[in-house]
């Protein structure tokens, strides 16, 4: 996977890779996920979660199949990117983007 070699080769090697599936999860969980999520949100939230972004902080998150994201999705993610903020903390350049 040429994602995983990229990560692998750079000074992010050591930081985490999270690799994401696009098309294994539905759009609630899929957002969730993604951004994560504190105890209580929702009905079946019974702990915090970090999100993929989070999780991914200082290395590398890859996101295969991103065309099968619905265009709500895409719109949310893409406002992370330009922006380059997540609430409450900020990810600025602190995570390489790769997505196939």
């Amino acid at each position: 996977m040429l994602a995983r070699f990229i990560h692998n080769n750079s000074p992010r090697a050591n930081k985490p890779f999270i690799p994401v599936d696009c098309s294994s999860l539905s759009d609630a969980l899929f957002e969730s996920e993604l951004f994560g999520h504190v105890k209580g949100a929702f009905t079946g939230a019974t702990r915090d979660s970090l999100g993929f972004i989070r999780a991914a902080d200082g290395g590398t998150l890859f996101l295969d199949e991103i065309g099968e994201l619905s265009l709500h999705l895409q719109a949310k993610l893409l406002r992370v990117l330009q922006e380059n903020a997540l609430c409450p903390s900020v990810i600025s350049g602190r995570v390489r983007w790769i997505s196939a």
